[in-house]
């Protein structure tokens, strides 16, 4: 490995003009490419398989004109009178009547006429009442079920007008219908009515901006800027995160051509990007620079770079593929190809490491740490070797490494003691930001006509098991049994087929879509289906949005076990080939499983029960904490990569196991300290979108990435390497005769340069010719 990659080192900085050339018409070639294919990104949570879809498939059975709730591009308009007025006053019913009007001539508008309202609310409420009554149904449930269905609140305040597109998928609304909706909204305030709108055929009108990523990077420059102490050498990990970067949302756009591609999904492929583009460049960077002291061969120089930390970042790659690939064998359509994204982005940000910036190297030769801003004063020991606050560190632990190991494993665990109150939930529109139109219309809803008109659950009755007479009484009973039950403020039919042989019945819970209540009444309903079943002679199946949200929060829920366990598997062989050891890679799972549980903890604390004042509480969402894992254990194998890599190296090369452990913070410390801090900086930049998964998720990340570098890297790790001793090196005699000998220390290497004591000792710090 390590002889490969530094032969690919040299070759790229000789025939540096080709490798640049090559990426400049690769990322011009890919932008444009994706300019002219793309589509727009739609957020589809939908698993086949689970309970609420194959009820749809069973109520396209009886309704054969049902379409997939998860394809319909579906409105609700809000419309609300100033506070003290109503929409029935003369001065507002024109205006009321304009809105619907400018609606109704958007583009892709279905051919079925809009309602108004106020006199859609009256007539609507005279049929319901009237039919209800004559079939049987008391006064007071028929009023009661009637007002559970108008589109004007009992006060009269706030009205709804609701459609769907005449397209068929939400990937099929165009921007331009998008924006004339706007347009429509801001001509209804300007008639002094509120006016916002949700639903899924409104997810286009989201977007996020740049700024957090601008924020990141401007950190990570600083941060840069100090550890190098020259201006050139500190962008060139900028510029080589951002190629990757650019290369792989490139390669979303294009994909969103030939499949549904979620709005978050190139967020979190920038957000993985950048901070591994920046790492990995920064590695190899910090070596190329040690390496000036060992020759005066720049080629030379960056030829050893490249074959031993582009080794490490190899590897520390590989195990980031592994975690973000591996969320395919958990079968989520939208979860797979998230991990898929942000798994190319970072293959894109490991090519740029190994192969443009040797090339950038070769075109800037001298000037590649030009523009000096600082020279660091460096100290060394009696045996002439480098002392700095790694060593110190180091040593620092190694004085009491059992009294550091009980206070990290207590502090990590008593973080991690929220995280059993975790409650999860997909996205809405109830939980959006508050200065979207969607937030601001489903808070309309909410208090005009109760949060639980936002959570409808649909029960599908297949009456064709039972006798033709009974089917109308076995329908009541299902409505009876399902009105019985907790948190449902009315239950009733909504539609029969033409035969007579199916039923649809509307189930209005008390609570919103997101409440806990909520998940237990579809709960309830689903446990007492056989005896409904049994007692009515029907079929019986619970779907609709709510329905099929909470079914895969469940789903996604029972898919972490599996998905841990893959994930840690592949690490752990891959690390074991890496150390050649047992307990290094053991001890580097267990520690990523206290950092990322303490991490859990951390964002339930803050994002669930809003302490911090940073958001308002509320549920998580239902794949942060699978994304958040295959993440952060990818990167968290990075620094155990980079950090212990030069433990071994030391190790290998004669020291003992102590002062390995040593010469691993006196090598690794400050690369690795940069690297997370610029990794903590871009993932805590994400928390000011608006969007409240990218805030949870970039909280998450960024607390992950402290906790796992900071804490369990830099002190638990050391700590227990110093408690192992020579035993952290052990492995079996035969399984070192069957693992392949990958040499990512650059072994071969070492044997192939010229002793020089006095370059040996040099350190990296000092200035380079």
């Amino acid at each position: 490995m390590a002889t490969l990659l530094y032969r690919l080192g040299k070759t790229a900085y000789r025939r540096w003009p080709a490798f640049v050339a090559a990426w400049l018409v690769a990322l011009i070639g890919v932008g444009v490419l994706a300019g002219t294919v793309s589509k727009p990104m739609v957020d589809t949570f939908s698993i086949p398989g689970i309970p609420s879809l194959t009820a749809q498939d069973l109520q396209k059975q009886l309704f054969t004109d049902t379409e997939d709730a998860e394809d319909q591009a579906s409105v609700t308009v809000v419309v609300a009178a100033p506070q003290g007025h109503t929409l029935r006053e003369p001065a507002y019913i024109d205006r009321v009547d304009r809105l619907v009007g400018d609606l109704q001539a958007l583009p892709q508008m279905p051919a079925t006429k809009l309602a108004d309202p106020v006199p859609a609310s009256d007539a609507q409420y005279r049929q319901a009442v009237g039919a209800a009554t004559k079939s049987g149904t008391p006064a007071d449930v028929a009023r009661a079920n009637a007002r559970a269905l108008l589109p004007l609140s009992p006060d009269s305040r706030v009205g709804t007008v609701s459609w769907t597109y005449d397209v068929a998928s939400v990937a099929d609304v165009a921007p331009a219908t998008q924006q004339k909706l706007l347009d429509v909204l801001a001509d209804a305030r300007a008639d002094g009515l509120t006016a916002e709108a949700n639903g899924s055929g409104t997810q286009a009108m989201v977007e996020t901006g740049g700024t957090s990523e601008l924020l990141g990077i401007g950190v990570a420059l600083v941060v840069l800027i100090i550890t190098f102490g020259s201006l050139v050498a500190s962008g060139l990990p900028i510029l080589s995160a951002l190629v990757g970067v650019g290369l792989g949302v490139s390669g979303i756009s294009i994909a969103t051509a030939f499949t549904t591609v979620g709005t978050t999904t190139p967020i979190l492929a920038t957000m993985i990007g950048l901070a591994v583009g920046i790492d990995y460049t920064l590695f190899i960077l910090s070596r190329y620079r040690t390496e000036l002291h060992h020759t005066d061969d720049r080629q030379e120089a960056v030829g050893r770079a490249v074959g031993t930390a582009g080794s490490a970042v190899v590897f520390a790659g590989l195990t980031v593929l592994i975690a973000l690939s591996a969320l395919a064998i958990v079968r989520i359509p939208f979860l797979t190809s998230m991990g898929l994204a942000a798994a190319g982005t970072v293959f894109m940000a490991v090519l740029v490491a190994l192969t443009l910036l040797p090339a950038v190297l070769g075109m800037l030769k001298s000037k590649a740490f030009g523009g000096r801003v600082r020279r660091e004063r460096v100290e060394r020991d009696a045996d002439g070797r480098l002392h700095n606050n790694g060593v110190r560190w180091a040593r620092l632990l190694g004085r009491a490494p059992v009294a550091v190991l009980l206070l990290v494993v207590v502090a990590l665990g008593a973080l991690a003691l929220p995280a059993r109150s975790l409650h999860l939930a997909l996205p809405s529109d109830s939980t959006a930001a508050t200065s979207t139109t969607q937030r601001q219309a489903s808070d309309l809803v909410s208090d005009a006509f109760g949060p639980g008109r936002e959570a409808p659950l649909l029960l599908v009755v297949d009456g064709r098991g039972a006798a033709e007479a009974d089917r109308p009484a076995a329908y009541g009973q299902v409505v009876d049994w399902a009105a019985g039950q907790r948190d449902v403020a009315s239950a009733q039919v909504v539609g029969m087929n033409e035969a007579g042989t199916g039923a649809q019945i509307l189930v209005t819970p008390r609570s919103g879509p997101d409440a806990q209540a909520t998940v237990d009444l579809l709960g309830a309903l689903r446990d007492g289906q056989s005896a409904i079943e049994a007692k009515t002679s029907t079929t019986v199946g619970v779907t609709g949005i709510t329905a099929i949200q909470t079914d895969v929060s469940d789903r996604l829920t029972e898919a972490l076990p599996t998905y841990l366990a893959v994930v840690i598997g592949l690490a752990f062989l891959l690390l074991m080939l890496v150390f050649r050891s047992i307990l290094v890679p053991l001890t580097a799972t267990l520690g990523f499983l206290l950092s990322v549980l303490a991490t859990l903890g951390a964002t339930v604390l803050v994002f669930q029960e809003g302490h911090l004042g940073l958001v308002e509480g509320q549920p998580l969402v239902s794949f942060m904490p699978i994304i958040v894992i295959g993440i952060v254990f990818g990167l968290a194998m990075d620094y155990q990569v980079f950090l212990v890599t030069r433990m071994r190296e030391a190790y290998v090369h004669g020291a003992s196991a102590r002062e390995a452990v040593v010469d691993g913070f006196r090598h690794g410390a400050r690369v690795v300290s940069a690297a997370a801090t610029i990794m903590i900086s871009v993932f805590a930049a994400f928390m000011l979108q608006d969007n409240a998964l990218i805030q949870s998720i970039g909280f998450a990340l960024a607390a992950a990435v402290f906790l796992d570098a900071f804490v369990v890297r830099m002190v638990l790790i050391p700590s227990v390497m110093y408690l192992l001793g020579d035993a952290a090196w052990w492995l079996p005699r035969w399984l070192d005769r069957l693992l392949p000998n990958v040499d990512i220390e650059g072994g071969k290497l070492t044997a192939m340069r010229v002793p020089d004591d006095a370059r040996e000792v040099a350190d990296e710090t000092q200035p380079v010719r």
